[in-house]
């Protein structure tokens, strides 16, 4: 849709005066986490776009903590999952129980049943459970016997997952891993902020303590604003060039990368890109995507739904190298 100057200038006033609520969210989640500025940006992204988020990297980095944080800014509804290989899908969507005394079922709803979903280590569960998953990821509903149940917006699975340790996992499908909107790699705090922490967690048994800062109703209603931001036709293009670029990249004079990619991105990748820049440019209070909204986000959009060759594992390549000559080849506007 075609906007003119004039509403993009109301619409920037909109998103800065309706974008409050992420200032305080940030500040009450600085109270507990030291850096891992981008981890958390990710965190808010996901929740302006309504998009999963699947969190990876090694133990001990806050992933669970940034995660419960975020969720106790927000006066929703939160629920732990802990995937454990002797898991059941009943213990994640729930089950019908026998009631003698009434001679009748009924629905005992199960911990996905909230706003918030952490979903911790989830590549310890087998792929039933993991499956489980997916009707509430996608549809935002469970069915539980014969009867479908809405889920309560905001809905946002937000997962955990070690890269590191293989041992009584089970590597989540590409079927899985594509609902999530992004998938962050977590990395290490610098010198300067892990003393911080040291000394944050040195003091006793004193913990700050996270105020619910934000509604529901702001977040739905950022959403909505979220949706609204103007992507140009041209920057539409730029999208569409990256993920066919993953797709066909001989077609990108990028015949290098061919033997190296088994699969490229699908639809959703193009979806969530957009989305994902459109909720970039809300933090950054814009109502209009610019090309760097795209290429911040490419990364965390991309990783996980581009497939790599055993070639390419022979020769340690990684996805975040392709897509790094993807984004160098492709033009931007």
């Amino acid at each position: 849709m075609l906007q003119t100057a004039e509403d993009i200038r109301l619409l920037n006033e909109k998103i800065s005066y309706s974008s409050g609520f992420l200032t305080r969210i940030n500040d009450e989640i600085s109270k507990v986490i030291v850096g891992q500025h981008d981890m958390v940006e990710r965190l808010l992204i996901g929740l302006l776009s309504s998009g999963h988020v699947l969190l990876e990297g090694v133990p001990g980095l806050a992933k669970t903590l940034s995660i419960k944080s975020l969720a106790t800014t927000v006066n929703a509804g939160f629920s732990r999952i802990q995937f454990t290989p002797d898991l059941l899908p009943a213990d994640v969507v729930g089950t019908m129980i026998y009631n003698q005394q009434k001679n009748e079922f009924f629905v005992r709803k199960g911990p996905i049943f909230s706003n918030f979903i952490l979903a911790d280590e989830i590549n310890r569960a087998p792929a039933k459970v993991q499956s489980a998953l997916l009707e509430a990821m996608q549809e935002r509903q469970v069915t539980i016997g014969d009867t479908s149940y809405k889920l309560q917006e905001p809905f946002l699975v937000l997962a955990t997952q070690n890269p590191i340790e293989q041992e009584g996992t089970y590597p989540l499908p590409e079927a899985q891993v594509d609902r999530f909107m992004l998938k962050v790699v977590v990395g290490y705090p610098s010198k300067q902020e892990e003393q911080q922490i040291i000394r944050q967690n040195s003091l006793g048994n004193v913990q700050p303590k996270i105020e619910p800062v934000a509604s529901t109703a702001e977040i739905i209603a950022a959403r909505e604003l979220v949706r609204q931001v103007y992507v140009d036709e041209k920057v539409e293009n730029y999208i569409l060039d990256i993920v066919f670029a993953s797709r066909f990249p001989n077609q990108y004079q990028l015949s290098k990368l061919a033997p190296l990619i088994s699969f490229g991105g699908s639809p959703r990748a193009s979806i969530n890109l957009s989305l994902a820049a459109k909720a970039n440019a809300f933090l950054n209070k814009r109502g209009y995507v610019v090309p760097e909204d795209v290429r911040n986000m490419a990364k965390d959009v991309l990783r996980h739904r581009i497939g790599l060759t055993y070639e390419a594992e022979a020769e340690n390549m990684s996805v975040e190298h392709i897509i790094d000559e993807i984004l160098s080849a492709v033009n931007v506007p």
